[in-house]
């Protein structure tokens, strides 16, 4: 059980996942705060609220309250989202992409060669076909 665990833990991608959460944790801290400090001031003051938190639609209750809708907030999370999603696209996910075709080409892996294999249709046709000829074979 201990030999199973140790396993687990000292492959590579369990250790890679555990780094990729805690730097993505202090990533999202410092877009949070950029967001927080640059954006949501940037915002406010298009829309003359002074800060997004300050956007608040209030709305009567059936019992004669104010409900408030935190719009600014709501705002605030989809900018932060789209924020974290744009910066780890382009400065992790799009450089990859192009280092691992740069190593595909480098490796002389084309995709010509990839094409020149058969589609699964072509491949049942010919298992279809090989199992009738034993068939055939088997029955003479």
């Amino acid at each position: 059980m201990i030999k199973g665990f140790k396993d687990f833990i000292m492959r590579g991608n369990v250790i890679d996942l555990a780094v990729a959460v805690v730097i993505g944790a202090a990533f999202t801290a410092i877009v949070d705060t950029f967001v927080k400090g640059l954006i949501n001031p940037l915002i406010g003051v298009i829309f003359q609220v002074g800060d997004l938190s300050g956007w608040v639609l209030p709305v009567p209750t059936l019992s004669g309250g104010v409900s408030n809708f935190e719009i600014g907030n709501i705002v605030g999370a989809i900018i932060n989202f789209l924020a974290v999603a744009a910066i780890v696209y382009f400065v992790f996910v799009l450089p990859m992409n192009k280092f691992k075709e740069r190593a595909a080409a480098k490796a002389g892996v084309a995709e010509e060669e990839e094409a020149k294999l058969p589609t699964e249709q072509e491949l049942l046709v010919q298992i279809r076909d090989l199992l009738q000829e034993r068939k055939d074979l088997d029955a003479k």
